[in-house]
């Protein structure tokens, strides 16, 4: 005796794995987004701040009171180079800030993770959409640097902007934060987040390249090779060729080295997160 299926109902259309994972991971990105908009009054200021002083110091008071970096003429041209520094310094922070902290507390006593992990997509995807959403946060971050740059120097910033570049280059840097936070956040917990800004992110800030060209470091020639461990090098190189017409790094050198880090943070944020997450 042969049974028969009943009909599949028109009102539940089935949808693949695929546009499953695809819907979710959309999904998470829009939650992302509504704590966003609610916690906006305390992202702009974390955002705004530390750029807002880094051009309002060096390009605006120094030059003021008589104290210009650059020697005597260069302050212009240091302006151009810092503001290429702060764009890179605004999405490694942002990528920081907005991915690695709030893992550390998902990970934490009231293992928030949970409600994420049991979307409907692997759990590779999970880690992969608070990357994609760093990078997001971080190219908001950038933007918002433009316009500090247009009205707060003292010396007229000079940006020589090659498109292709830009628009090439930005979204990779902003990825590879958002991967940077991923892998951070996998690796410390509520206890050990001091030394995270401690001991990793002021050397990351302070060896970047944020104030002076690599090329610069000529003269002391083993730091110059220690810092290419740097991922803030390449990118401060990156939109120095992007935004001006200053020395810089190779672009050959300057794109094979974000790919590789960014699928370096990518793999191992992964790792850690399936780790942290069946634990």
């Amino acid at each position: 005796m042969s049974t028969v299926s009943p009909p599949e109902s028109p009102l539940v259309p089935r949808r693949s794995p695929a546009a499953a994972s695809r819907v979710a991971f959309a999904a998470l990105l829009l939650r992302d987004a509504v704590v966003l908009r609610k916690t906006l009054r305390e992202f702009l200021p974390r955002t705004l701040l530390q750029p807002f002083l880094l051009v309002f110091v060096f390009t605006y008071v120094f030059p003021k009171i008589g104290q210009g970096v650059g020697g005597a003429g260069g302050e212009a041209a240091f302006s151009t180079i810092l503001v290429a520094g702060v764009i890179a310094l605004a999405i490694i922070f942002q990528g920081i800030q907005s991915v690695a902290l709030p893992m550390v507390q998902e990970f934490g006593y009231t293992r928030e993770i949970e409600d994420r992990v049991l979307a409907p997509l692997p759990i590779a995807l999970v880690a992969v959409e608070k990357a994609v959403w760093g990078a997001l946060a971080s190219l908001f971050s950038a933007l918002l640097v433009f316009p500090i740059a247009a009205f707060v120097p003292a010396t007229p910033v000079d940006l020589q902007v090659n498109w292709l570049v830009l628009c090439t280059l930005t979204p990779l840097c902003c990825y590879m934060c958002g991967a940077l936070g991923l892998f951070f956040g996998t690796r410390f917990d509520p206890r050990t987040v001091p030394l995270l800004f401690g001991i990793v992110v002021i050397p990351i800030t302070f060896l970047g390249a944020i104030y002076y060209p690599w090329q610069a470091l000529e003269p002391i020639r083993w730091l110059q090779i220690l810092v290419l461990a740097n991922p803030l090098v390449y990118m401060c190189e990156g939109f120095r060729a992007a935004l001006t017409d200053s020395p810089h790094m190779s672009l050959w050198v300057v794109y094979p080295a974000l790919v590789g880090f960014s699928a370096l943070f990518t793999w191992q944020g992964i790792k850690g997160f399936a780790r942290r997450v069946v634990s």
